[in-house]
């Protein structure tokens, strides 16, 4: 088929309108009869232009369009395919920015970025027009753009199909860009956007581009060829390609994957199991969930290629009931392989064999926790038990068990097909690849990211979406959920690690980045992260149970102004206490958002403190707009 549209159906894109958007796209196939294939695929990942449409028609570079509904929807059947015509202010452009002009240019792409000053977008596109004609050239669409992926860098032109990118655009560049871009086929080196894109899809190398439920689409990708290598090298051989990547468990602990898939592998038990923690509980997270939606093969494949090194024979995805999107493409992956010979017995003929089930979780944002969640599949209430034993000696039913998350295992089948050693090459020293976030919060542009460990929270937030809402002042930035803590403004620059985040009272988490702007009250936002873990506490351990309600009955007492310097340090005292003696991570890190916000915004506290009910109440028209923020207050090294 020469023709093709993909649209972004995962939870996101179903949501903004993809089936609406589907349904005007066939019935303008139908009535134009026009010759292209329309695709059902998961998330693109860029959530604030949903639903995404990409084209490709022949004898045009392949564009994608955000924001589609059912009128646009009709304009891309009737220009893009039917005049080759690229529909105004819906293009997304191309994040590949090219160096150099490779063949003729068709289309130039518009958009004012700068945050201030008025949007320039039209007057540019009209003086591009203009000198076009000047020059006598003809055959040239310019159009303006939904997005640049550039920010604040002024006027941004993008020439198609050779997407080279201009950024700082001024009227007096024009005439050069149609003069030597357009028609002497050179780029304009003083305006030229050169930098590479931030991002790097490993985890989400798929995701958008095949159909989720078309075992074929993931075939093509070099689908199961990992598997097939694995049996070549054998168990040692996986084991020290995941030792030579680095990969570590990116649920959030951290822990080195191959020692975990090792230590499995040396208990001496005749039946063992995998599990696939699928049970996503963070407010805002949505990585896994458009991971298992988007391509769930890849996270099969991924629990195949564990199951084989570690010598286990069933596997089971839990995944939270919440998801049925998700939940339905796995099981759909899972029947579509085990017809095609890729589960049950004698898998490739290795002599290997390996089932796989679904098994459904009750919201319960403990069960995220490994012992919880193993309790769950039983069958039993998901509350944690003590360890040691740790589940890779007495797990699922007393059997050895080895549980990865869903970033994890989709990432197992591009390392072994890139090898360890390539897959190394990215991140840092002690953090090495990739991670994927789900950035929300005041972002101006909210989406799904995945970008080499290493990489700065500013660079996240700035350059890849767009800085904060409205252009207001950034606040502080909140990472890995209600276990996580705040990192504040001045802190940015920091390389995303799990050391880095750690030094600085917040942690990884699993992908979980919410981003404040200077009217969010840190006091609320605590408050907000420890009802949360208060409501999800298990009730177990007495540390948990009882430590959470106290800090928040505490937090509650300041914020109404009646609350006094005492109340701080005993805030402090809970805290270690539910760190040091809760069971599970659930306690152990519910007090992170309380003594990282101490840490950064203690004087937030003291001034509900010192101006009681009246600073309450001037935080209240703060917040709702009717009042200037404080201005950010200095860290503290407590």
């Amino acid at each position: 088929m020469k023709n093709w549209i993909r649209v972004g159906c995962d939870t996101g894109g179903i949501a903004a309108g993809a089936d609406k958007v589907i349904s005007a796209l066939e019935a303008e196939k139908a009535s134009q009869k026009l010759d292209v294939k329309i695709v059902r695929v998961g998330s693109l990942g860029l959530s604030f232009a949903d639903p995404l449409v990409e084209v490709g028609a022949e004898g045009m570079p392949t564009v994608l369009y955000g924001n589609v509904n059912e009128v646009s929807a009709k304009a891309i059947a009737t220009d893009h395919l039917g005049k080759k015509k690229l529909v105004e202010d819906c293009v997304v452009a191309s994040r590949k920015r090219g160096t150099a002009i490779a063949q003729k240019v068709a289309y130039i792409l518009v958009k004012d970025t700068a945050s201030s000053g008025g949007d320039k977008t039209e007057y540019i596109q009209t003086s591009i027009v203009d000198e076009l004609k000047r020059q006598g050239v003809e055959g040239v669409q310019v159009v303006r753009m939904l997005d640049a992926g550039i920010y604040d860098r002024g006027i941004v032109v993008q020439v198609l199909p050779s997407e080279v990118t201009y950024v700082d655009v001024k009227a007096s560049d024009i005439a050069r860009i149609v003069t030597e871009t357009v028609k002497g086929a050179k780029v304009v080196k003083e305006i030229l956007f050169s930098e590479a894109d931030k991002q790097i899809r490993v985890v989400l190398r798929n995701c958008g581009i095949i159909d989720p439920e078309n075992i074929d689409d993931y075939i093509a990708q070099k689908g199961y060829e990992a598997l097939k290598k694995c049996f070549a090298i054998k168990p040692e051989g996986v084991i020290e390609e995941m030792k030579t990547s680095g990969l570590r468990g990116r649920g959030g602990a951290g822990f080195p994957t191959w020692l975990k898939w090792k230590l499995t592998r040396e208990v001496q038990n005749p039946e063992k199991f995998v599990i696939c923690n699928a049970d996503e509980g963070d407010p805002g997270a949505f990585m896994d969930r458009s991971v298992l939606e988007s391509d769930p093969h890849s996270v099969l494949e991924g629990m195949l290629i564990a199951a084989y090194t570690m010598g286990a024979s069933m596997g089971y995805f839990y995944i939270r009931a919440e998801y049925p999107c998700a939940i339905a493409r796995v099981e759909k992956a899972i029947a579509q392989a085990r017809e095609r010979g890729l589960l049950g017995d004698n898998i490739m003929g290795s002599g290997f064999s390996f089932n796989a089930k679904v098994r459904l979780g009750a919201g319960a944002f403990v069960c995220g926790e490994e012992t919880a969640l193993i309790a769950s599949i039983e069958g039993k209430r998901g509350s944690p038990t003590p360890r040691p034993p740790f589940p890779s000696v007495k797990g699922l039913f007393g059997k050895s068990t080895a549980i990865n998350n869903v970033e994890t295992l989709a990432s197992v089948p591009a390392i072994i097909n890139m090898g360890g050693a390539e897959y190394s090459k990215h991140g840092t020293d002690k953090s090495k690849g990739t991670k994927v976030f789900a950035v929300t919060g005041k972002v101006k542009n909210a989406q799904l990211v995945e970008v080499p460990m290493g990489t700065t929270l500013h660079d996240v937030i700035y350059k890849i979406c767009g800085g904060v809402q409205d252009a207001k002042p950034i606040k502080a930035v909140q990472t890995g959920g209600p276990s996580g803590g705040v990192i504040p403004e001045q802190h940015l620059d920091t390389p995303i690690s799990y050391e880095n985040l750690q030094q600085l009272g917040s942690i990884m988490g699993s992908g979980g980045m919410l981003v404040m702007d200077k009217n969010d009250c840190m006091v609320d936002v605590t408050k907000f992260y420890l009802k949360f873990c208060v409501d999800e506490s298990c009730g177990k351990c007495a540390p948990c149970r009882v430590g959470g309600f106290q800090l928040l009955q505490l937090l509650e007492k300041i914020s109404k102004g009646r609350g006094s310097l005492e109340d701080i340090e005993m805030i402090r005292k809970i805290c270690v206490a539910m760190q040091k003696a809760s069971l599970c991570g659930l306690g152990q890190t519910a007090p992170n958002p309380v003594l990282s916000t101490l840490r950064y915004f203690e004087s937030e506290y003291k001034a509900y403190i010192d101006g009681g009910a009246v600073y309450a109440r001037k935080m209240a028209k703060i917040l709702a707009g009717e009042a200037p923020s404080p201005a950010a207050p200095a860290a503290t090294n407590k």
